[in-house]
Protein backbone atom coordinates (compact mmCIF):
# COMPACT_ATOMS: atom_id res chain seq x y z
CA UNK A 1 0.00 0.00 0.00
CA UNK A 2 1.55 3.28 -1.06
CA UNK A 3 1.16 6.89 -2.09
CA UNK A 4 2.19 8.41 -5.40
CA UNK A 5 4.37 11.39 -4.47
CA UNK A 6 5.60 14.32 -6.57
CA UNK A 7 7.91 16.97 -5.11
CA UNK A 8 8.55 19.81 -7.52
CA UNK A 9 10.23 23.20 -7.29
CA UNK A 10 9.66 26.23 -9.46
CA UNK A 11 12.28 25.11 -11.97
CA UNK A 12 12.55 21.31 -11.70
CA UNK A 13 11.05 18.03 -10.60
CA UNK A 14 12.90 17.16 -7.38
CA UNK A 15 11.56 13.66 -6.69
CA UNK A 16 8.70 11.45 -7.87
CA UNK A 17 7.89 7.95 -6.78
CA UNK A 18 6.00 5.62 -4.44
CA UNK A 19 6.11 6.08 -0.68
CA UNK A 20 4.52 4.61 2.43
CA UNK A 21 4.90 7.77 4.55
CA UNK A 22 5.55 11.45 3.87
CA UNK A 23 5.96 14.06 6.60
CA UNK A 24 5.96 17.74 5.63
CA UNK A 25 5.88 21.04 7.49
CA UNK A 26 2.91 23.34 6.89
CA UNK A 27 2.07 26.71 8.44
CA UNK A 28 -0.23 24.78 10.82
CA UNK A 29 2.53 22.34 11.87
CA UNK A 30 3.93 19.02 10.68
CA UNK A 31 1.58 16.61 8.97
CA UNK A 32 2.10 13.00 7.99
CA UNK A 33 0.50 11.27 5.02
CA UNK A 34 -0.13 7.58 4.45
CA UNK A 35 -2.35 5.72 2.02
CA UNK A 36 -6.03 6.51 2.62
CA UNK A 37 -5.41 9.96 4.10
CA UNK A 38 -8.32 12.34 3.69
CA UNK A 39 -7.98 15.12 1.08
CA UNK A 40 -5.87 18.08 2.23
CA UNK A 41 -4.75 21.36 0.72
CA UNK A 42 -2.21 23.21 2.88
CA UNK A 43 0.36 25.99 2.69
CA UNK A 44 3.91 24.67 2.87
CA UNK A 45 6.22 26.16 5.49
CA UNK A 46 10.00 26.22 5.21
CA UNK A 47 11.39 22.94 6.49
CA UNK A 48 12.08 19.31 5.83
CA UNK A 49 10.05 16.90 3.77
CA UNK A 50 10.72 13.34 4.92
CA UNK A 51 9.75 10.56 2.50
CA UNK A 52 9.83 6.86 3.35
CA UNK A 53 9.95 4.85 0.14
CA UNK A 54 8.17 1.52 -0.24
CA UNK A 55 11.49 -0.33 0.24
CA UNK A 56 12.04 1.45 3.58
CA UNK A 57 14.76 3.82 2.42
CA UNK A 58 14.40 7.47 3.37
CA UNK A 59 14.57 10.59 1.23
CA UNK A 60 15.12 14.00 2.85
CA UNK A 61 14.44 17.29 1.11
CA UNK A 62 14.27 20.94 2.07
CA UNK A 63 11.27 22.86 0.77
CA UNK A 64 9.73 26.31 1.19
CA UNK A 65 7.21 28.73 -0.27
CA UNK A 66 4.49 26.61 -1.78
CA UNK A 67 1.62 24.25 -1.06
CA UNK A 68 0.77 20.58 -0.82
CA UNK A 69 -2.26 18.70 -2.04
CA UNK A 70 -3.38 15.22 -1.03
CA UNK A 71 -6.22 13.44 -2.85
CA UNK A 72 -6.89 9.84 -3.91
CA UNK A 73 -3.55 8.57 -2.56
CA UNK A 74 -1.63 11.16 -4.60
CA UNK A 75 0.46 13.74 -2.77
CA UNK A 76 1.78 16.71 -4.70
CA UNK A 77 4.18 19.15 -3.06
CA UNK A 78 4.86 22.30 -5.05
CA UNK A 79 7.56 24.57 -3.63
CA UNK A 80 9.17 27.78 -4.80
CA UNK A 81 12.44 26.31 -3.55
CA UNK A 82 13.09 22.60 -3.00
CA UNK A 83 16.14 20.37 -3.10
CA UNK A 84 17.21 16.93 -1.93
CA UNK A 85 19.56 16.79 1.06
CA UNK A 86 22.61 14.64 0.40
Amino acid sequence: MSLRVSLVSADAEVWTGEATLVVAKTVEGEIGFMQGHEPVLAILAQGEVRITRTDGTKILANAADGFLSMASDELTIVAGNASLVS
